[in-house]
């Protein structure tokens, strides 16, 4: 089994949070999970958010692996791979009753 390291759990809020960024396309407001000492992602949706209803109301949890593809494989994609960053290539998946973020960091 291929190895996945934790990084962030995220949580949907509607309550504005310190040092919020702004994701212009995805109609988010979000935080930096580095920043906090339990490692907490906050997601603030503005209303009409392209986003995926599921990411909207349920927690995820992220982990960064090797490759996105291949965690993908034989799981129900929610939100298909897409560059975050310069440096950041995720896509979403549910695992069961999980909604997963998946982190592949770009060469």
């Amino acid at each position: 089994m291929t190895e996945f390291e934790f990084h962030h759990v995220g949580v949907p809020t509607q309550t504005e949070q310190e040092g919020e960024s702004y994701m212009e396309g995805a109609k988010l407001y979000i935080t930096d999970p580095t920043a906090h000492p339990y490692r907490v992602e906050f997601l603030r949706f503005e209303e009409g958010s392209p986003m995926p209803e599921l990411l909207k109301t349920h927690n995820h949890a992220a982990f960064v692996v090797p490759s996105i593809a291949d965690a993908m494989a034989g799981k129900e994609v929610v939100l298909p791979p897409f560059d975050a960053t310069e440096e950041l290539r995720v896509a979403f998946i549910r695992d069961g009753d999980a909604l997963i973020e998946l982190m592949e960091k770009k060469s």
